[in-house]
């Protein structure tokens, strides 16, 4: 099985133009973005004490960059421009010589909004910053590689085909990016993620992100199609929609709109045969508008009353009329309600 493992970890090294010491196989992206954050921050605490942070990023980068906070560190959070971008010369300006990490999330889990990571790594890598990259929503997507410059980037099986459970954190070891373990034990993973390897869900994974990268160009393109579809149905048969996002710089597989006039959580709830969210799938149980959307400068009202529209290798051409007839009706019926 070793040696199984280790052909899987040279396979997704070459994904992403890699070498395969600078894989490390973790639960997921969650744990990715947690041990890159965190453990940067245990290694770097005599360099500097500042983070660059967008804050559109996934609350797997929010939530432990705040917690840093929370013990003492600051964090430089960007506000991006109305369409969800932080614009080159806006990283570029938060960067100092305190900051030990940047942050930019490839695609947006919410609104598929794409950054120029090959662009925004060169300005942190002149200042001497790594740049840490969640691409959880990016491989297989979009072309996805470690350019000089990103120091670590997070991925995760499920967003893949793959089971749940398993991700990998891609670490520069040349030149090398420091950072301190988060669990001790066994010493696996170059000694900074200890523990058993679950085999089996990596050798799943690596399968699932070979295939998905195989694909990448035919099936986005295919999704493409289907998500326009799917906005043509929604605009022509509504009024006053807002899209968040682009057809132009958004990754193909997610659509996110607002619809002004109704109550969010009802609409969600007239929706059941629809798997739809407010904000990120991963934390769509929380009751709160999405962060992201009001970060865009929508009100909670309007965030609120976002849908997020996700497909993938199984969505069709019939299920998008499907979902695009029954949004349009149930709107109509509850713009009729509304006072």
């Amino acid at each position: 099985m070793a040696a199984r493992i280790a052909q899987a970890r040279e396979e997704f090294a070459a994904l992403i133009g890699a070498e395969a010491s600078d894989i490390i196989w973790t639960s997921g992206a969650t744990e990715a973005n947690n041990l890159a954050i965190l453990g940067r921050a245990r290694f770097a605490k005599g360099l500097g004490r500042k983070l660059l942070v967008p804050r559109t990023e996934h609350k797997a980068v929010i939530d432990p960059v705040r917690h840093l906070v929370g013990q003492g560190w600051k964090a430089t959070w960007l506000d991006p421009g109305a369409d969800g971008i932080c614009a080159p010369e806006q990283f570029a300006s938060g960067l100092d010589g305190d900051t030990v990490l940047a942050c930019a999330m490839w695609v947006n889990n919410e609104t598929g909004l794409v950054h120029d990571v090959e662009t925004l790594a060169p300005l942190a890598a002149a200042q001497g910053v790594p740049l840490h990259v969640d691409a959880a929503q990016a491989l297989g997507k979009v072309p996805v590689e470690a350019f000089s410059g990103v120091g670590s980037m997070s991925f995760s099986g499920h967003k893949l085909g793959a089971p749940p459970g398993v991700g990998a954190l891609y670490l520069r070891s040349r030149p090398r990016v420091g950072i301190q373990p988060l669990q001790f034990g066994g010493g696996q993973e170059r000694g900074l993620r200890s523990g058993t390897l679950a085999s089996a869900q990596i050798l799943a994974f690596v399968a699932a992100a070979v295939a998905a990268c195989r694909e990448r160009v035919r099936e986005q393109q295919r999704l493409s199609v289907l998500r326009e579809q799917l906005w043509e149905m929604l605009s022509t048969g509504l009024s006053g929609l807002i899209r968040n996002g682009s057809a132009h710089t958004g990754s193909a597989h997610v659509l996110n709109v607002t619809f002004p006039g109704v109550h969010g959580e009802s609409l969600r709830a007239a929706l059941p045969q629809l798997a739809v969210s407010s904000g990120s799938a991963c934390s769509s149980a929380q009751a709160e508008s999405s962060y992201v959307l009001r970060a865009l400068g929508h009100d909670d009202d309007q965030a609120n009353a976002s849908l997020r529209f996700s497909f993938g290798h199984t969505t069709t051409a019939d299920e998008i009329a499907r979902a695009g007839h029954d949004v349009v009706a149930t709107v109509r019926r509850l713009r009729s309600w509304e006072p």
